[in-house]
């Protein structure tokens, strides 16, 4: 099924490529050992826009208000994050990534990289070009997702 008024760009294929590369990428191994939704706070929280509520964290999360609190709290213990209060709310407090919590996700970047490279040797010259001509692409397509993201 075609979803794009252009007639080049098979949507349902595109989705079915990025989801069975997903399913591999998530999953290489990494050094720091730490849960998907870990990660993807410390990932919202370093490239998300700044500091968040915990409520915001709750929807950009998917997960309950409890589950983002306690994660938050343990995150906090394990000095990746930090609370401090809302200068625009004195009832509220703020989420802040910390040092040794961008560390993370440079680790977790690197990690990445270094499995990915020798696969990337594996594959021709034009496909490596094809994708190295995608990437402006799926950055803008990214870019876009996350404007829409509610929170």
């Amino acid at each position: 099924m075609n979803d794009s008024s252009d007639d080049d760009l098979d949507v349902d294929a595109f989705t079915a490529a990025i989801e069975n590369f997903n399913r591999f990428y998530i999953r290489l191994p990494m050094l720091e050992k730490l849960s998907f939704t870990t990660l993807s706070v410390l990932d919202t929280l370093a490239f998300g826009g700044g500091p968040m509520r915990l409520t915001d964290l709750t929807r950009t999360e998917q997960v309950s208000q409890p589950a983002i609190t306690q994660l938050v709290t343990r995150l906090e213990r394990d000095g990746l994050v930090e609370r401090r209060p809302d200068p625009t709310d004195g009832r509220a407090v703020l989420v802040h990534i910390t040092e040794a919590g961008r560390r993370i996700g440079r680790s977790r970047h690197e990690d990445r990289t270094r499995h990915l490279a020798p696969l990337f040797a594996q594959l021709s010259a034009e496909q490596r070009r094809a994708i190295a001509g995608a990437l402006p692409a799926l950055a803008r397509l990214a870019e876009l997702g996350r404007a829409r993201r509610p929170g």
